[in-house]
């Protein structure tokens, strides 16, 4: 600890002696994001319903020594399938 006991966190939190004096103020800016719109990147793919074109995120499901999953989304028939 500091010599005069302050400790302050890089989020904005200031303490002294162990009891939290000063918060960092919150943002009142609020993003909202209406669910149905798709913000996913594209890319070319083919879709069984004869659609070339997906959405795709990735993920990692499985140990941190193997790949992240691709997941895909078709843009016309809303399909979701991955890719490992």
């Amino acid at each position: 600890m500091p010599k005069d006991g302050k400790m302050k966190c890089s989020c904005g939190y200031t303490s002294v002696e162990s009891k939290i004096t000063e918060k960092k103020k919150k943002s009142d800016d609020i993003v909202v994001v209406d669910k149905n719109e798709e913000n996913l990147p594209r890319m070319p793919t083919d879709c069984t319903c004869g659609n070339t074109e997906a959405y795709f995120w990735t993920k990692q499901t499985r140990g941190g020594d193997e790949p992240e999953t691709r997941f895909f989304k078709c843009t016309k028939c809303s399909k979701v399938w991955r890719e490992y």
